[in-house]
């Protein structure tokens, strides 16, 4: 009577079983090209510096901010010599946290209330996007050539162009948005290599729930940095909801990855805790902070609340000047809530959610017609639009399906997490549709979708069923888009940065009559 098979196997160790499919990921943790990746960054990086600050100071309107600078220059001028506090009377009250105002402040304290000293750290966090991007798309790719390319459509979008020239709040959120993004990504990879580790030591099966996985500082630094993003304007808010949604998903699929007996369960007894302390404790620490000026004043808006239009403190509440912030954010709220077309309050650049993915109503930031030398006309036109590139931003459509379909269908994380990042940027504006909005709300879309994009293109580059002629197409498609790209940007470069131009160019630049 023969043996069992494996019975056979066991005797002879030569003989191996073979599985149909690996039973724990690669370990890849992280690209590897560090050399190659620094110095990519380091040109588009620089290629981003240059734009980015070349004639910064322009325009001005008569020497003073333009649009919504209007708001924030003054009072960034004001935090910087009122002790870290603002009241601007004249405008009612301050309806953003103070943390975008205290940076612009920095320029100031640099080069003085100048177009210069109010944009520059804004421009400065325009820099630090694109080299942020660089390394993300690099991340998640593992491509040096792919990251480079997300780098440049960054580089060559209108609107993230626009928003890095001007004092706008969108900006600064934008980057501790992105910053806190690329922070889990990191924490990421990470973890996988903590999880790999406990797989070779034979402690992935030591519990039904896998093992733990020690401090993760990458997630609490995206923590962090999303308090910081909330600190800076309120819809901040939304990116710490999806954020967090999604470094829970990554940790259920790094245990499944594992063979973790049950990845839920021990997402809920390991990694839900800690979750919640670093997105439901750490962003309003750190919203708190930003306030230390206002709580140390005597004489900041509602400072001292409690005991006038507020009762004094019961035992179970928090202590006064907590709850008289509280009011202060409650009469903020009010302020924004009751901020509707039902009221009656219209704006001629006011635009809707669903416009922004195709940047179908930008937003006119400053416009001169009148008798403006220096085009060779007459009289020229000078003007500072935000508009996303149509090279870029009328491509959304498709580009917003394919990144779904890759997600959803063959089920590819990099097209999910990037997806994360965009939706949590765009459709809790859905909510409150009567609510006056406008296109530079977008700003925080424009990094992800130039992630999307990259991505997509280094499919059409990379992918490897391609025989070697259609791989040469692929990279003759991509080489002419991101020329189209380029060139798209090289033509709108005059409305986006206040230069002269004719009548007839100003025309010839405006594609949509939405643009009017």
């Amino acid at each position: 009577m023969s043996a069992p098979a494996d019975e056979l196997i066991a005797a002879d160790p030569a003989v191996r079983v073979v599985s149909p499919g690996p039973l724990v990921p690669a370990a890849d943790f992280g690209p590897t090209d560090r050399l190659e990746g620094w110095a990519a960054t380091a040109v588009v990086t620089a290629l981003a510096a240059v734009t980015r600050m070349m004639n910064l100071g322009s325009p001005t309107d008569a020497g003073t901010p333009i649009f919504d600078e209007k708001h924030y220059a003054p009072q960034a001028w004001q935090l910087l010599h009122n002790y870290g506090v603002e009241d601007n009377p004249g405008f009612g009250l301050v309806v953003h946290p103070p943390v975008g105002k205290q940076l612009i402040a920095f320029g100031e304290a640099l080069f003085g209330y100048t177009g210069l000293g109010w944009r520059f750290t804004s421009a400065l966090f325009g820099v630090i996007l694109v080299a942020l991007v660089v390394r993300i798309v690099r991340r998640i790719s593992r491509s040096t050539l792919i990251g480079t390319i997300a780098g440049l459509l960054v580089v060559c979008d209108g609107v993230s162009f626009v928003a890095a020239r001007t004092a706008l709040l969108d900006n600064f959120m934008t980057v501790f948005v992105v910053a806190a993004f690329g922070a889990l990504m990191v924490d990421r990879d990470q973890v996988r290599e903590r999880m790999h580790v406990a797989f070779l030591e034979g402690r992935i099966t030591a519990t039904p729930w896998g093992p733990r996985l020690g401090v993760r500082w990458w997630r609490f630094s995206a923590g962090v940095l999303l308090g910081l993003a909330c600190a800076t304007k309120w819809s901040g808010l939304y990116f710490v909801a999806f954020f967090g949604l999604m470094s829970l998903a990554l940790d259920v699929a790094v245990r499944r990855a594992y063979r973790v007996d049950r990845p839920w369960t021990g997402v809920l007894r390991r990694d839900l805790g800690p979750a919640s302390w670093v997105f439901g404790l750490i962003p309003p620490a750190v919203y708190l902070l930003a306030y230390a000026p206002w709580f140390a004043s005597e004489t900041a808006v509602n400072r001292h609340e409690v005991g006038q239009s507020i009762g004094t403190r019961q035992w179970y509440q928090p202590p006064d000047a907590v709850r008289s912030l509280w009011h202060y954010t409650y009469k903020v709220y009010h302020f924004h809530s009751t901020l509707t077309n039902a009221e009656g309050n219209h704006h001629p650049w006011e635009s809707k959610p669903w416009t922004w993915p195709m940047s179908l109503r930008p937003v006119l930031y400053a416009i001169d017609d009148q008798d403006v030398p220096g085009c060779g006309a007459a009289s020229c036109v000078k003007s500072v639009m935000l508009v996303g590139t149509p090279a870029l931003w009328w491509l959304a459509v498709p580009v917003l399906l394919y990144a779904a379909w890759r997600a959803l269908v063959s089920r590819d994380w990099r097209y999910a997490v990037v997806l994360v990042g965009y939706c949590a940027g765009w459709l809790p504006w859905f909510a409150a549709i009567d609510r006056q909005m406008y296109f530079f709300y977008a700003v925080t879309m424009a990094p992800f979708l130039a992630m999307l994009v990259a991505l997509i293109l280094g499919d059409i580059l990379f992918k490897p069923t391609r025989n070697a002629e259609r791989r040469t197409l692929g990279v003759i498609v991509v080489c002419c888009y991101i020329a189209l790209v380029i060139t798209n940007f090289a033509w709108l470069f005059p409305i986006l940065t206040g230069l002269p131009i004719s009548q007839s160019t100003w025309n010839m630049q405006i594609w949509l009559p939405s643009w009017r």
